[in-house]
């Protein structure tokens, strides 16, 4: 399954583009939501400085796309900011690290 990947840290693309393809998916790291895609599914991080998660989450979800928003677990703000813009599961960075695989497959139980 393709996943699109928001991020704009290098660490963190690299570890969910390693980790995704582990588990056989294909993953899409993106500054812009493409006009046509086969995403099922998206991972954004909502403490981007150069993306804009307000304007992202959105599209992504007007295109019917699953919206896995992340940030620390420390960053209140932008977890709510998360839930205000319409993502549809938010995790702090430890959950998405350690549990991506759990909160891809959320995406199909719904």
């Amino acid at each position: 399954m393709q996943v699109l990947i928001f991020e704009d840290n290098l660490i963190w693309s690299g570890r969910f583009t390693h980790s995704l393809k582990g588990l056989g998916h294909d993953p899409v790291v993106a500054s812009a939501v493409p006009e046509t895609t086969e995403a099922k599914v998206a991972i954004v991080n909502l403490g981007s400085t150069t993306l804009c998660p307000s304007e992202i989450v959105p599209l992504l979800r007007e295109k019917g796309i699953y919206v896995i928003g992340h940030a620390g677990h420390k960053e209140k703000e932008l977890h709510a900011l998360g839930a205000e813009i319409g993502c549809d599961r938010l995790a702090t960075n430890s959950e998405i690290t350690f549990k991506i695989e759990t909160l891809i497959s959320t995406a199909f139980s719904k």
